[in-house]
């Protein structure tokens, strides 16, 4: 599971939302039985000693059916639900193990999500059946209906909120991580460009000077060349110094927004590019920055790898982040590799807690997609 996946999940599949809807109405309808069987009969007989093995059994159906619920569930709806980690049971007489599975919260949680999954089931086996003959609902409302059923099952079944913040933690720790290293080779590439750009065309500027000082009095042609020659290394100097300071923060992002910076950025591709821009209101310099670094290094890839004719670029606002969505019509075949330039926008996303997706089926289209959070 990746860091991106633990506590959200996409809209399922609709065929294996009805598939889900219709087979899991059976096996609800046989644990809703069992469960309300088993505790109203140990219940009524505990007092003669006969109910304790049957609450004793029905508990331990109870957290038998939360863990294949947890696997049915994560596999036709998409849901990230990671195995419960449970009490220790070893070394504990059964009255113990018992005690102890009641005291343990998940239990409760599978209970819950039981007796609250079978009226839900109803439902759903009623719209699944619709939605074999109906196809708009199929397309539009099964999905959206078992995106509801996810969240019931993440929220019971998932991990608790102290596991949650642990996992949300250890996220940004990463995260933290990958940013302090991105920005390490971010100064790197920055001394680098100074040292093997401007700072070279800046020496050479002084050194045709000086020779050109002790030329003044006796050979003023020579003087006359070494200046121009001064002269143009000068130019080019500034050039390199503002095509770094570019490449830091443009200076056109920072006074006309992500829109322009972005269909400057389009229109320098070797490539036609389409651009979509609706961010209002603005987002913070630090998502925009990223966002702008995000698509041009992403078009350059593009132009030089995909074999690609024609690109796009979309980019929108929802009420806590921007979306960043990349897309070319090329030969597909990208992933996140280790030390690769997808790697790269990952771990750029990174520094503000964002997430990259790539899908990149072999033949094509690619769609590279940045969620930026605009809060931290």
């Amino acid at each position: 599971m990746s860091e991106a996946q633990q506590l959200e999940h996409p809209r399922p599949h609709p065929a294996r939302t009805i598939l889900y809807m219709l087979v899991s109405f059976v096996f609800r309808l046989v644990q809703f039985v069992l469960v309300v069987v088993g505790m109203a009969v140990g219940i009524a007989t505990a007092v003669v000693w006969v109910g304790f093995p049957i609450l004793l059994a029905t508990t331990s159906f109870v957290r038998w059916s939360g863990d294949r619920e947890r696997g049915w569930a994560g596999k036709l709806l998409s849901v990230p639900l990671p195995p419960v980690e449970r009490r220790s049971l070893v070394g504990q007489t059964p009255v113990r193990r018992w005690v102890t599975r009641l005291s343990d919260p998940t239990t409760w949680r599978d209970l819950a999500y039981l007796m609250a999954a079978f009226p839900l089931a109803c439902v759903e086996f009623a719209i699944a059946l619709a939605s074999i003959v109906l196809l708009p609902m199929a397309i539009w409302v099964t999905p959206w209906l078992g995106w509801l059923h996810g969240e019931l099952a993440l929220a019971l079944l998932g991990p608790n909120r102290t596991k949650r913040l642990e996992q949300k933690a250890q996220r940004l720790q990463a995260s933290r991580a990958r940013g302090v290293d991105a920005a390490e080779a971010e100064r790197r590439r920055i001394e680098r460009d100074l040292h093997d750009g401007a700072q070279q065309r800046l020496v050479a500027v002084a050194m045709s000077l000086g020779r050109a000082k002790s030329k003044f009095d006796h050979d003023p042609q020579a003087v006359r060349e070494l200046i121009d020659e001064a002269h143009t290394d000068a130019k080019l100097a500034v050039s390199e110094l503002r095509d770094l300071a570019r490449g830091i923060y443009p200076a056109v992002l920072g006074d006309r927004g992500l829109d322009a910076a972005l269909s400057a950025q389009a229109a320098k591709s070797p490539i036609p590019v389409d651009v979509s821009v609706a961010v209002d209101p603005r987002p913070p310099a630090a998502v925009e920055t990223t966002a702008y670094f995000i698509v041009g290094e992403t078009l350059t890839n593009i132009a030089k790898h995909s074999g690609a004719t024609e690109a796009g670029v979309k980019v929108w606002r929802t009420d806590d982040h921007v979306v960043v969505e990349i897309t070319d019509n090329g030969h597909g075949g990208a992933e996140v590799r280790p030390g690769g330039g997808l790697a790269g926008l990952a771990d750029r996303a990174a520094t503000i807690d964002g997430v990259i997706t790539v899908v990149s089926p072999v033949g094509g289209p690619t769609v590279i997609r940045a969620d930026l959070p605009c809060q931290w």
